[in-house]
């Protein structure tokens, strides 16, 4: 039976008083690690995580690797769409893509409901492994917003400015509200079913939800994601939430149930705290200088356990994924560094 030894992570992440500051990083687990890119010759990313076995190594492999502070669980997540009857290719090159997009309410009141147990077993077994086996660290379980998951559904695949999902929205306000509903639900039970199989946080991504002014934000989407949160914190765990360019919504988040407010490279931690934001923050080194010189990285990162230490509630993290060309041992580099610098730093401001 496995037993968490390092819960820094999960302390930050409730506001807790702790030793350093906890590091880990989005899309940790793959891309630039060369035993995923191996598997990756054999094995695509549903199959991956279609065998619990495989699907846990490739998720603990970077805690082993680089020291982190907690393992993300590896998926996607469009993982729970084909169970609401949505077809998902992952192509190479482009991401996800959907052959049958929502165009209308009658598409929206043909799909189905997810029943975690039956429709994605192989996830929950995978976080049993991990928890009970394998893991010392907390393990983040995840899912995504309604917007986001909404946006690959209506445009069929990435898109760069959402017309299709905006014009919807406005245009069919009583099919997107129904697709809100269907998701919104979904969401809760699929992270429930997480969460009972052992995952100790939870990170909702609203990747694109950047999109959408405060307005509309707080019209269109905000009602669900209180809904989303109500239900989720009765479950006693660290809850956060994450999205790219959304510096204009970070207010709106940080007023939902939540413990942790993650952040990208465009809104500082020291802006966030002059905004009145005061519960724990997460982030947000500027993934593109992992491929810098380590002198580069060092002194960015050194600013935000700085500004992290001085908010009083900061996680260490990336202000989006980690990307294939970067290499493992600067990720390891960059642990340690974080773990010794912010030891150091804590212990001087703590006599101070």
């Amino acid at each position: 039976m496995s037993k968490i030894t390092n819960d820094t992570f999960l302390k930050a992440a409730r506001g807790e008083m702790v030793n350093h500051t906890p590091v880990w990083f989005m899309r940790q687990a793959g891309r630039s690690q060369p035993e995923y890119r191996k598997l990756k010759e054999k094995y695509s990313l549903f199959e991956i995580t279609h065998h619990p076995e495989i699907c846990a190594y490739v998720t603990r492999l970077p805690v082993e690797q680089y020291n982190v502070d907690a393992a993300i669980l590896y998926k996607d997540i469009m993982s729970p769409l084909p169970a609401l009857g949505v077809e998902v290719d992952i192509k190479s090159g482009i991401g996800p893509v959907i052959d049958n997009p929502i165009r209308s309410l009658s598409d929206v009141e043909k799909l189905g409901e997810i029943t975690p147990e039956e429709d994605i077993p192989y996830i929950l077994e995978t976080i049993k492994i991990l928890t009970k086996e394998q893991l010392s660290v907390p393990l983040i379980g995840f899912a995504g917003a309604p917007f986001t998951m909404a946006s690959y559904m209506i445009e069929g695949g990435p898109s760069k400015n959402y017309h299709l999902t905006k014009s919807f929205m406005h245009a069919e306000p009583k099919a997107w509200f129904a697709l809100m509903d269907k998701l919104t639900e979904m969401t809760i039970r699929y992270v429930k079913a997480q969460i009972k199989a052992g995952a100790s946080a939870i990170q909702i991504f609203d990747s694109w939800v950047g999109a959408l002014n405060v307005q509309d934000y707080r019209i269109f989407i905000k009602p669900m994601m209180e809904r989303i949160f109500n239900e989720l914190k009765t479950e006693g765990v660290p809850l956060i939430m994450f999205g790219v360019g959304a510096s204009h919504l970070a207010l709106e988040w940080h007023d939902l149930p939540i413990n942790v407010v993650g952040l990208d490279w465009r809104l500082s931690i020291t802006e966030a705290k002059k905004m009145g934001m005061t519960k724990t923050l997460q982030g947000n080194l500027d993934p593109s200088l992992l491929t810098s010189p380590w002198p580069v990285i060092e002194e960015r990162a050194k600013a935000i356990i700085d500004e992290g230490i001085a908010h009083r509630g900061h996680i260490f993290n990336l202000g989006h994924g980690v990307f294939p060309t970067v290499k493992p041992e600067t990720l390891k580099k960059l642990t340690a560094f974080v773990h010794e610098y912010s030891a150091v730093k804590r212990e001087k401001t703590l006599h101070k």
